[in-house]
């Protein structure tokens, strides 16, 4: 079926930062004492707001993270973005046919609109996103798995949930576009089809989305 609204996860569908994020925060929380391997925190971290660290620290040590960590965390994951931060290889190829078929699209990310565009910036794909088609878990107060920031998306963009699609790669995604009644497409470049249960279907290569999409190409 055609879609009026394609929404974006950001991190590993819009930017290659998965595996730069995930190696600064296992670094860091080991550095605080909480031995984090990058394969830890990809399988709990993945796709979360960063009130899940904190909730999932003080939940298996007793301990709270210092109150500086959101900030350091944030000045450190943006110094590896500026560094070292590309596209998703063929990303801007799929914007671009939105484009010129006239498809809606706009980002939902589990990430701060600070860190959302301070890697778009790094990553040189700013100008495709209009600030009004960008959100944030921050402005819903509950991210992934929860359906509030998808379907929060959906609302201010003006299109029903039924005919909006999103674009994932991480499980707690996956569980919130279905529980906002929307198709979703898992990108498997991080994981595994195995691991990302429940969605509508899977690809790997950015350049399948036009054609799931029925874009000319």
């Amino acid at each position: 079926m055609g879609y009026d609204l394609v929404i974006f996860d950001n991190d590993g569908v819009l930017v290659d930062s998965e595996p730069l994020a995930n190696s600064v925060l296992a670094g860091y929380l080991t550095e605080l004492g909480h031995t984090t391997t990058y394969e830890d925190s990809l399988r709990d971290y993945m796709g979360a707001a960063v009130h899940r660290v904190h909730d999932l620290v003080q939940e298996r040590t007793g301990e709270r993270l210092p109150a500086d960590f959101d900030a350091t965390l944030s000045a450190r994951t943006v110094a590896a973005f500026e560094r070292e931060l590309k596209p998703v290889a063929g990303i801007e190829d799929v914007l671009g046919a939105l484009t010129a078929s006239g498809v809606g699209y706009c980002l939902a990310s589990s990430g701060s609109h600070e860190r959302i565009r301070a890697a778009h910036l790094a990553a040189g794909i700013d100008g495709w996103f209009e600030e009004e088609w960008i959100f944030s878990s921050e402005d819903v107060g509950q991210g992934k798995p929860a359906p509030d920031l998808f379907l929060h998306a959906a609302r201010q963009m003006g299109v029903e949930p039924a005919r909006c699609v999103v674009i994932e790669d991480s499980p707690r995604g996956i569980q919130a576009a279905v529980a906002a009644g929307m198709d979703v497409y898992a990108y498997t470049a991080m994981l595994p089809a195995e691991q990302l249960p429940g969605a509508t279907g899977y690809f790997g290569d950015m350049m399948q989305v036009p054609l799931i999409l029925q874009l000319p190409v």
